[in-house]
């Protein structure tokens, strides 16, 4: 018997049906065969055996399926130039973070990966050390400060390093009506490999969830929130280009992200500071309160 709602499993499956679809699944593999790139041959061969074994372990309906067809088609007429919900239903599937453990490896001390997120743009500003990126953005300013080593602690001159963020409304640039830039810029270390910038201070958002992957988390009861969070991308010559963000300590949201992208080492302490405390450099930021962080990111060599 079964529970209401459920179907059979593959186990009470009779032998007779089991026998035809195993020999669906064989056909269907070695129609690669002849593929001449080994790699995709690989893969497709692998994707053909996994989604047959899902379809046959649930027992797969024709309506879920064409459900699942309906989903993937919303999901598609939704992504344009500036929204890629492919991206958001990988993330949300914690397929994105996966991908990200598979091809980041731990390496000794090297900072960890995270999520990509669909809110990166290419031809963001250049700054200055100890610039600022917000562009018009509004938020409490935060002041961010660190270092770029090597795994051997040699300083990294040069590194360019993208940061970008959400404003104080949870808004990425991205998406504001009238196409400015803001929350968003790139700079590169100083000799030292140390490197500086006003930014804001993070605040917690959620995903788009207007379209079918927010109709999905719904569906499931799942929030679409994320934690607080600031963008980096680290790139230097012979070093692993690492993307990842830093979360801020003691947010509530830190053990139920979105898209599962928060992880301990990533997770700073964003120091308050009272609105009348010295700034560096001596920014005048009009009597109002800020933030200070220290991220000192370690990158691990190219190829591991």
């Amino acid at each position: 018997m079964t529970e209401p709602g459920t179907t059979p499993t593959t186990a009470t499956v009779p032998p007779e049906q089991r026998a035809v679809e195993d020999a669906l699944v064989a056909e269907v593999v070695a129609s690669f065969d002849g593929t001449p790139d080994p790699r995709l041959r690989t893969v497709m061969r692998s994707l053909t055996r996994h989604l047959h074994a899902f379809i046959r372990d649930v027992r797969l309906t024709e309506e879920e399926w064409n459900t699942a067809i309906e989903f993937l088609t919303a999901v598609g007429h939704i992504t344009d130039d500036t929204r890629q919900e492919f991206i958001l239903l990988s993330d949300v599937l914690g397929a994105s973070m996966q991908t990200i453990a598979v091809n980041n490896r731990a390496y000794r001390s090297a900072t960890e990966a995270t999520v990509f997120g669909p809110f990166f743009v290419d031809d963001a500003p250049r700054i200055p050390l100890g610039g600022d990126i917000a562009g018009g953005a509004v938020g409490e300013p935060c002041w961010v400060e660190g270092t770029v080593t090597d795994i051997d602690g040699e300083p990294v001159p040069g590194a360019r390093i993208e940061v970008w963020e959400c404003d104080e409304d949870g808004h990425y640039d991205v998406q504001y009506a009238d196409g400015r830039v803001g929350g968003r810029a790139h700079l590169y270390t100083d000799a030292e490999g140390r490197y500086r910038f006003w930014g804001l201070t993070p605040v917690p958002y959620p995903i788009p969830h207007d379209g079918p992957v927010g109709a999905l988390l719904a569906a499931v009861r799942r929030s679409p929130m994320r934690a607080s969070h600031l963008h980096f991308m680290v790139a230097a010559e012979n070093l692993r280009t690492l993307v990842t963000h830093i979360f801020v300590a003691g947010d509530d949201l830190l053990a139920r992200d979105s898209v599962f992208g928060v992880k301990d080492s990533l997770v700073k302490d964003f120091v308050r500071q009272p609105a009348d405390s010295p700034t560096p450099g001596g920014r005048d930021l009009g009597g109002i309160a800020w933030s200070r962080v220290r991220f000192d990111i370690v990158l691990a060599p190219a190829g591991i």
